[in-house]
């Protein structure tokens, strides 16, 4: 989904309502998870419309809250369980060379030294040590992204990747 003259990044999804003043449990693909809420206004998806509203929230345990503009009960807040949440890609901030965000990433084709594909980016795994690339093609891979070492070389113009591995791994 895109907007008509930008570019929108999911960041999550409302899980169901929190309470009765119409706080929102929100699942959150930012991380850390608890950085979805600071960037305000999200593009909320409600049913074929986007709609454009100030957020605030925090973390509480394991949970995101948020307050979005306008949904001041707990039914505005149910009717919202499920609804996509988007921002703009200018909101993000500014990556240094060498950093990539996901969203980046995600779509792009990835081929070996020799020019074989590979497969496309379908979704990124965080494990903890590397960050894990999800490739589907003739099957699906997984190949950690370990800049230099593994990724050689991202193209983000051309939505190409050129990594280290060999396509009978």
């Amino acid at each position: 989904m895109s907007g008509a003259d930008e570019e929108l990044i999911c960041v999550g999804h409302v899980l169901g309502a929190h309470g009765i003043k119409g706080w929102l449990r929100v699942y959150s693909n930012t991380s850390p998870r608890e950085n979805v809420v600071a960037y305000s206004p999200w593009r909320v998806e409600v049913g074929d419309e986007l709609k454009t509203l100030a957020v605030s929230g925090r973390a509480q345990g394991k949970n995101i809250l948020a307050r979005l503009e306008g949904i001041d009960d707990r039914d505005q807040a149910e009717a919202l369980t499920g609804c996509k949440l988007y921002i703009s890609q200018r909101q993000l901030p500014r990556l240094e060379a060498g950093e990539y965000y996901w969203s980046d990433l995600i779509g792009m084709r990835v081929e070996s030294l020799a020019a074989e594909p590979l497969g496309t980016i379908e979704s990124m795994l965080e494990t903890g040590a590397d960050d894990v690339m999800v490739l589907q093609g003739d099957r699906e891979r997984l190949i950690p992204f370990v800049i230099d070492d593994i990724v050689r070389e991202v193209d983000v113009e051309g939505r190409r990747l050129v990594v280290d591995w060999s396509p009978d791994y």
